[in-house]
């Protein structure tokens, strides 16, 4: 069992009371992501609305920090235009958070990238879409 104490009460808060749990019917991206090393697994869905992110979720296999780390990210890039979502890393989820410890800082790295996925996801459909494909 985990030593929960080791983290902060906002790695806590997040992980007792995750936000933007689920999944995103008719999404317009989504993007996977998993951490063979640790088992940690990440999904992503997004809307997208006049380039921002109008809509995000997630689904999270994993310890606490994956998904506290999840939660904040989502809550973090909600509103934001893609451009500059895509920009927003670990370091951004770990001032969220307050900090994590040493062994679990790989997890604030685990949303971002599969929102990155779930972008690229989106490009493509577009792509598809303007150029009449089905």
């Amino acid at each position: 069992m985990e030593n929960i104490s080791q983290y902060t009460a906002q790695v806590l808060d997040h992980f007792q009371n995750p936000r933007n749990v689920g999944e995103i019917e008719n999404a317009d991206g989504l993007g996977i992501i998993g951490d063979p090393e640790c088992g940690d697994h990440v999904r992503v869905w997004i809307k997208v609305d006049d380039e921002r992110i109008a809509d995000i979720s997630f689904k999270c296999v994993g310890c606490p920090a994956a998904i506290a780390a999840s939660s904040a990210f989502t809550e973090i890039v909600r509103g934001m235009h893609v451009d500059d979502a895509v920009e927003v890393g670990d370091e951004e989820v770990e001032k969220a958070l307050g900090r994590l410890p040493d062994a679990k800082r790989h997890c604030s790295l685990l949303a971002p990238e599969a929102f990155f996925g779930a972008v690229m996801d989106y490009v493509v459909r577009s792509t598809r879409r303007d150029d009449g494909e089905k």
